[in-house]
């Protein structure tokens, strides 16, 4: 059900976005409690999204939502920035963040650890490097349990 449904608002929010200057980063639509949450999470090509654009499109999504109806039961509606310390889930989160500071776990020990922070040199489909001051790590992408990107000031 969660996917027919994370699609199904995709393809309703996508032109919404679309016609406010904005994209999807993600969507997630999860049970915590009793309660349904829809989370829309969406960003900017320069990544500067505020509280007037995530109303906007939580306005236009949610007219959307109550007239094409794809969900079944109550919900609540979320419309957020990923935030400065995002998560990286897809190939094209990986792809941005070449060149910024992440911080990533894997399923299983590589050399002996299951958590690396570092500049994230290089990304493909199969592999991530990371340079973590100066010693350099690749990590299989298949190995890789979570990502985000690290707010360095």
């Amino acid at each position: 059900m969660s996917r027919k449904v994370l699609e199904a608002v995709e393809e309703l929010v996508n032109p919404i976005l679309t016609e406010e200057g904005l994209e999807l980063y993600d969507t997630e639509f999860t049970k915590e409690g009793k309660s349904w949450f829809l989370r829309v999470y969406i960003d900017r090509p320069d990544g500067k999204v505020d509280l007037d654009d995530c109303s906007r499109v939580s306005e236009r999504l949610g007219a959307a939502l109550d007239r094409s109806d794809p969900i079944k039961g109550g919900y609540y509606l979320e419309v957020s920035s990923p935030g400065a310390e995002r998560p990286l889930k897809k190939d094209s989160h990986f792809q941005r963040a070449v060149g910024e500071r992440i911080f990533l776990t894997t399923y299983e020990a590589i050399d002996g650890r299951k958590q690396f922070e570092g500049t994230l040199e290089t990304y493909t489909a199969d592999m991530v490097t990371i340079d973590m001051d100066g010693e350099v790590v690749e990590i299989p992408r298949d190995k890789v349990a979570k990502a985000r990107r690290v707010l360095v000031f």
